[in-house]
């Protein structure tokens, strides 16, 4: 009997895919029925190959630009290569006849399904399963209602589309840029991308404003008002104002000279006031349901979650406890007929019985009770969805969600439970105060009927607070009066949330929902990629987290200032980039046809190429610091240039990018100052291997590495009066001090040792601070660590650094949850201070390999 292939995008998902059809036997990694085949995929198994090792060798321009007839693919990694040979087996079985694509339904799930099947080069008969909610019913359903393959080709084209653009800008101009960087030497690797340039000069652009901010002073007068029933507060403001276009920062109740008013103070104080008041009812409708982008921006600004952790989080509900919808989605709508589905899960919300849910299962029975779950263009509208609709519940209740899952869902809840209550309705009193001629305004809004606003805990009000009532013709007298001086502010920096807003803007934030809306086909990137995007420019280290501002570093300074100088706006512009992302829109609705646009990227790429080819300048220009710290040879001034910090007075200067990382103006300034600063990181090896090191101005004012102590200067005797100790030495007890790159007992050094304890002030890439080394030596544990970088897989780890009995320090890692069915995890430490017993020689031993085996100290530039 024939058999259909089921390619799941996750083991996970082929795992609910076979409880909700039944009938299959597990096979080791794929499952097996009598009418199916089921395996899954384990997200991208295939990317396209990059020419050439993109570290290894220095980049030049002779090969560019690299606009290859075909685009060939090659596995990700191992494990992938492993996973694909599964596949291509199963796909290739001569009892398969057919194969669904079970893949995440989107883009990158179209895409991640058509890279398999051209890899594993058969043509059979494909059908396509659309997924939007992970409950067995919805699988079933979704299996009666399988698509057929030519309505997704044009997904699968913009799909194509999206990567071979990403990739032809990428390689082209990353590898244009690096190689215009490392024109003097060097290897200085300067990424760049579609996407994330363009929204990487949005922020720039952003720090630039605040950069050339000058604050202006301006007064504002406000009085307090005597009436029979009370104290009211008003503030003065210009009946004639009208908007200046020229100057944003003028406003009606500004003032821009003291004189002025100080005049308008002395004019009113102790004088009458006559009143004149209007009051109105003003309605608020809920917001919409939320799309994956407002869920990233709200999340943020509530709870400082980052856009990546995010979707995350609404994933794991998607997928794990399939308590939400499809997270990936563009649109804020519910289709038509869908009223009878939320009928269904408004009522599963009203019976409660999860602390998920809570006390906001009454106002479910409140919706239900109503009949508010009726057709409303604001909520469902099938022009405003596409291939996905809005995040909302699910019949399925979650329960045992963790801290985050449970707010997150609460957000959704809420929201959810919001658009089906009536508008929010208010009573708006704007009071005028006459005195002298000058007027005073007082604004008061009183809640009326929460509305909606009630699934937010809000109630009804009284009468407002700030506003005591006056009666006709009533006078008032003018109690206090006074000017208050105040500064403009400079425009305040990004972070996620507002962020992703002018993302979706191209560049543009945008408040108004409808304006939104029309805007958003043309943003950058889509909701499913802005996360990444943003993650990409953080690990780049082109923007840093300050808070949760996100701040844009040197080497993202740098990097506009060259964009700027070659005149390549195609990388800048978000507006020009919201264009391609629309254009990908419109191939995916069948619209545009996928060869003219990848001609126009194609064309594009040359254009970039050919501009940092033809540059003959010596420097790029931009606007340059002058730096506060004199030249340390003679005193003069130093100021910056587009590749070095140079003294204007005699030959001293150094270059800007040691190692390929870019140097942050207070480092360069504290270098200058104390002719040493470190250890830093971000440090490149001609290997490509990541480094720390300490930096220094020689005695022959040259910049130099320095690893620590070179096995010549372990045999001097060191002293140690003039310092701190750091702890006990966990093998002898005696005393551990900060010593070059390292934390080292006082008797590892010097030409009579008694003990060997060293350990790095960065290991694997995570910084060790000094208040971490004393608590590892006084507690035996160090916080959990996020910073670690794996040597083997160059991933991100988390672990605590251990104490060992032996006096050795290992890692730690965070118990893994226990999975149901599973037998309990062994502790991780044990493992895990094994591991690091072994590295940590290994670590030792390559610096010393890398740096030290002729000398300790190597010169940077």
């Amino acid at each position: 009997m024939n058999k259909t292939l089921i390619i799941a995008e996750k083991p996970s998902v082929a795992l609910d895919i076979s409880r909700a059809l039944g009938g299959f036997a597990r096979e080791g990694d794929y499952f097996e029925s009598e009418r199916y085949v089921l395996a899954s995929s384990i997200g991208h198994l295939l990317s396209l190959v990059a020419p050439n090792d993109p570290v290894k060798g220095k980049w030049s321009f002779t090969h560019l630009p690299v606009i290859p007839p075909e685009f060939e693919l090659g596995p990700t990694d191992k494990k992938s290569a492993e996973r694909l040979k599964l596949l291509v087996r199963l796909a290739k079985r001569k009892d398969v006849d057919a194969i669904i694509n079970a893949c995440d339904a989107g883009r990158e799930g179209e895409l991640i399904f058509r890279y398999i099947i051209q890899y594993a080069g058969v043509k059979k008969p494909i059908q396509r399963l659309w997924l939007q909610s992970m409950t067995q019913a919805a699988i079933r359903e979704a299996f009666a209602n399988l698509r057929d393959d030519v309505q997704l080709k044009p997904l699968e084209a913009a799909a194509r589309s999206r990567a071979e653009a990403d990739w032809l800008v990428g390689i082209n101009g990353t590898r244009a840029m690096t190689a215009f960087n490392s024109k003097d030497g060097g290897f200085f690797k300067t990424p760049v991308g579609r996407v994330q340039t363009p929204t990487l000069a949005i922020v720039a652009e952003r720090e630039e404003r605040i950069r050339r901010f000058v604050p202006r002073d301006y007064w504002e007068v406000r009085a307090q008002f005597v009436a029979a029933a009370g104290l009211y507060e008003g503030r003065w403001i210009d009946p004639d104002f009208k908007k200046d276009e020229r100057d944003p920062e003028k406003r009606e109740s500004r003032l821009w000279s003291q004189a002025a008013a100080q005049s308008v103070v002395a004019a009113c104080r102790d004088q009458p006031g006559s009143v004149t008041e209007e009051s109105k009812p003003s309605t608020q409708m809920s917001p919409a349901l939320y799309d994956l982008t407002s869920l990233q921006r709200e999340a943020n600004g509530r709870f400082g979650f980052s856009a990546k952790t995010t979707l995350a989080l609404a994933q794991t509900l998607y997928e794990r406890h399939k308590a939400l919808t499809y997270p990936r989605t563009d649109s804020r709508y519910l289709p038509e007929d869908y009223i009878g589905t939320v009928q269904e899960t408004m009522r599963a919300l009203a019976k409660g019985g999860s602390n998920a849910v809570g006390s906001l299962s009454r106002h479910a029975e409140t919706v239900v009770g109503q009949q508010w779950v009726k057709p409303n263009r604001r909520i469902f509208d099938n022009k405003k969805v596409s291939d996905h609709f809005a995040i909302i519940p699910t019949l399925q209740i979650p329960h045992d969600l963790s801290e985050a899952e449970g707010k997150l869902y609460d957000l959704v809840l809420k929201r959810f439970l919001a658009v089906f209550f009536p508008a929010a309705e208010y009573r708006v009193t704007t009071r005028m105060t006459e005195v002298q001629g000058h007027r005073f305004r007082t604004d008061g809004k009183v809640l009326v009927n929460p509305g909606w606003l009630t699934v937010y805990g809000k109630e009804a009000q009284g009468e407002d607070a700030n506003l005591v009532p006056v009666a006709d013709g009533e006078t008032v007298r003018t109690e206090d009066v006074e000017a208050v001086g105040l500064s403009t502010k400079p425009p305040a920096r990004f972070n996620e949330a507002t962020l992703l807003s002018a993302m979706e803007g191209a560049g543009k934030l945008v408040d108004d929902e409808e304006l939104r809306e029309a805007m958003s086909e043309r943003g950058l990137g889509t909701p499913a990629t802005r996360a990444a995007i943003i993650e990409g420019l953080l690990n780049e280290a082109y923007l840093r987290r300050e808070g949760r501002d996100l701040v844009p570093t040197a080497k993202a300074r740098q990097l506009m200032t060259l964009l700027s100088g070659l005149d390549v706006s195609e990388l800048t512009s978000p507006e020009l980039t919201g264009e391609w992302e629309h254009k990908l829109k419109q191939i995916e609705q069948g619209g545009l046809d996928r060869a003219a646009f990848m001609r126009e990227i194609a064309q594009m790429t040359q254009v970039i190429v050919k501009r940092a080819k033809e540059y003959e300048r010596d420097t790029v220009p931009g606007d340059y610091a002058t730096l506060q710290t004199p030249c340390p040879k003679c005193g003069g001034v130093v100021k910056e240039n587009y590749r070095r910090y140079a003294c204007t007075n005699c030959d001293f200067s150094i270059g800007k990018h040691p190692g390929g990382r870019t140097f942050e103006l207070p480092e360069v300034e504290e270098l200058l100052a104390k002719r040493e600063i470190g250890p830093l990181q971000g440090f490149i090896s001609k290997m490509g291997r990541p480094f720390a090191a300490i930096l220094r101005i020689s005695d022959e004012y040259k910049l130099e590495f320095d690893f620590g102590q070179n096995d010549e200067d372990d045999n001097e005797a060191v002293d140690f009066s003039g310092h701190t100790p750091v702890g006990a030495c966990p093998k002898c007890h005696a005393r551990v001090f900060e010593h070059g790159m390292s934390y080292v007992c006082e008797k590892s050094v010097g030409p009579a040792k008694t003990c060997d304890f060293r350990s790095g002030k960065v290991i694997l890439q995570q910084e060790i601070s000094r208040a971490q080394m004393e608590k590892l030596l006084t507690d035996g544990r160090t916080d959990l660590l996020d910073g670690f970088v794996s040597s083997r897989t160059n991933r991100k780890f988390k672990a605590f650094l251990v104490r060992q009995p032996d006096g050795k320090i290992g890692f730690e890692f965070e118990p893994r949850p226990e999975k149901p069915g599973r037998a309990p995890a062994k502790t991780a430490s044990k493992t895990a201070a094994k591991t690091a017993a072994k590295k940590a020689p290994a670590k030792k031993a390559a610096v010393k390999k890398t740096a030290a085996k002729k000398a300790a100290k190597k010169t940077a530039a």
